[in-house]
C-alpha cells in the first residue's frame, strides 16, 4: 500500500508544473512549444467595391507580443474563393509577421463577409480570426442573379 501511495502522489506532483500548464503541439511535432500572445495590428478589412470575377489581395499584420517564439499553425479561409500563405518558420518575441491572400471573386456577386481561422500557440482555444469584407458588383452587361 505504502509503495500505491508514493506512486500516485509522485505522479500528482510530476504533473502540476505551474510555470507553463498550457503548452501547445503543432502537427507533426513531438516536442510541446510553450504559449505566447499575438496582437493584430489589423484584424478586420474592410475591401471596397469589385467587380465580379477580380481577384483581390489581402494582408493581415501581426506582432509576437509574448515572451515566446510564436508559431502559426494553420491559416484556413472559410471558403475556396480564400487562399492565404502565412509565416511557416517561428516569429521571435517582438516581431511582426503577415499572413497573405488572395480573395477570387468569380461568381461572388454582393456583399461578401469571409473569415479566416488562424491557429497558433496563443492561450485559450489555440484559435483566432480574421475576416475582411468586400462589395462584388456584377460584371458590365452581365445579367443580375436571379433571388433564390
Amino acid at each position: 500500500m505504502p509503495r500505491f501511495l508514493i506512486a500516485v502522489i509522485s505522479l500528482f506532483i510530476l504533473s502540476c508544473n505551474d510555470n507553463n500548464a498550457e503548452q501547445f503541439i503543432p502537427h507533426g511535432s513531438a516536442i510541446p512549444k510553450k504559449l505566447t500572445e499575438i496582437q493584430w495590428l489589423d484584424s478586420a478589412k474592410n475591401l471596397g467595391k469589385i467587380t465580379e470575377g477580380q481577384k483581390v489581395a489581402l494582408s493581415f499584420r501581426f506582432r509576437n507580443s509574448g515572451e515566446n517564439p510564436l508559431i502559426i499553425q494553420s491559416v484556413q479561409p472559410a471558403c475556396g474563393c480564400t487562399i492565404a500563405e502565412y509565416p511557416k518558420e517561428p516569429i521571435a518575441p517582438g516581431e511582426e509577421g503577415e499572413i497573405t491572400g488572395t480573395f477570387n471573386s468569380e461568381g461572388r456577386e454582393g456583399l461578401q463577409h469571409k473569415e479566416l481561422t488562424v491557429s497558433a500557440n496563443i492561450p485559450g482555444s489555440g484559435v483566432q480570426t480574421v475576416s475582411f469584407d468586400v462589395e462584388v458588383q456584377k460584371k458590365p452587361g452581365a445579367a443580375s442573379a436571379s433571388p433564390q
